[in-house]
């Protein structure tokens, strides 16, 4: 079993969530793998950077120590965007790029997303589970 975690998964760690801390390393110790897709982690750093919060930049560089990156690397995962896309257009149920293109990931590798974004319920096929419940 292999999680992506969302912006505001990550943005719970970060301000000190220990439920959410805890899942997190539950998680790795029973051998699962925890990954922050690249969307999230340019999401994070940018308003870290934008607003100078030097402190929370370092958390979440420990952070990124911890957990690897997982990329949009393939032509598939594009695809499967695209597919995305035009399905929530047809039925007027679009959705913001970035949230899209998170999802189109964690489909195509067939991982499950952690997020708190009821918005991905949207999204026909994506494993989603929400560790603020």
């Amino acid at each position: 079993m292999t999680y992506v975690l969302d912006t505001n998964i990550i943005t719970a760690i970060l301000k000190g969530n220990e439920k959410v801390k805890k899942m997190a390393q539950k998680s790795k110790l029973e051998g699962k793998k925890v990954f922050i897709n690249g969307i999230s982690y340019y999401e994070i750093k940018r308003g870290l950077l934008a607003t100078n919060a030097t402190a929370q930049l370092k958390r979440f560089e420990m952070l990124c120590r911890e957990f690897d990156l997982v990329l949009l690397d393939t032509h598939d995962i594009f695809d499967r965007a695209a597919e995305i896309y035009a399905d929530l257009r047809r039925r007027g149920e679009l959705l913001e790029d970035a949230d899209i293109l998170i999802a189109s990931i964690v489909i195509f590798r067939n991982f499950i997303l952690v997020s708190n974004d009821t918005d991905f319920n949207r999204i026909h096929g994506l494993k989603i589970e929400n560790w603020l419940n």
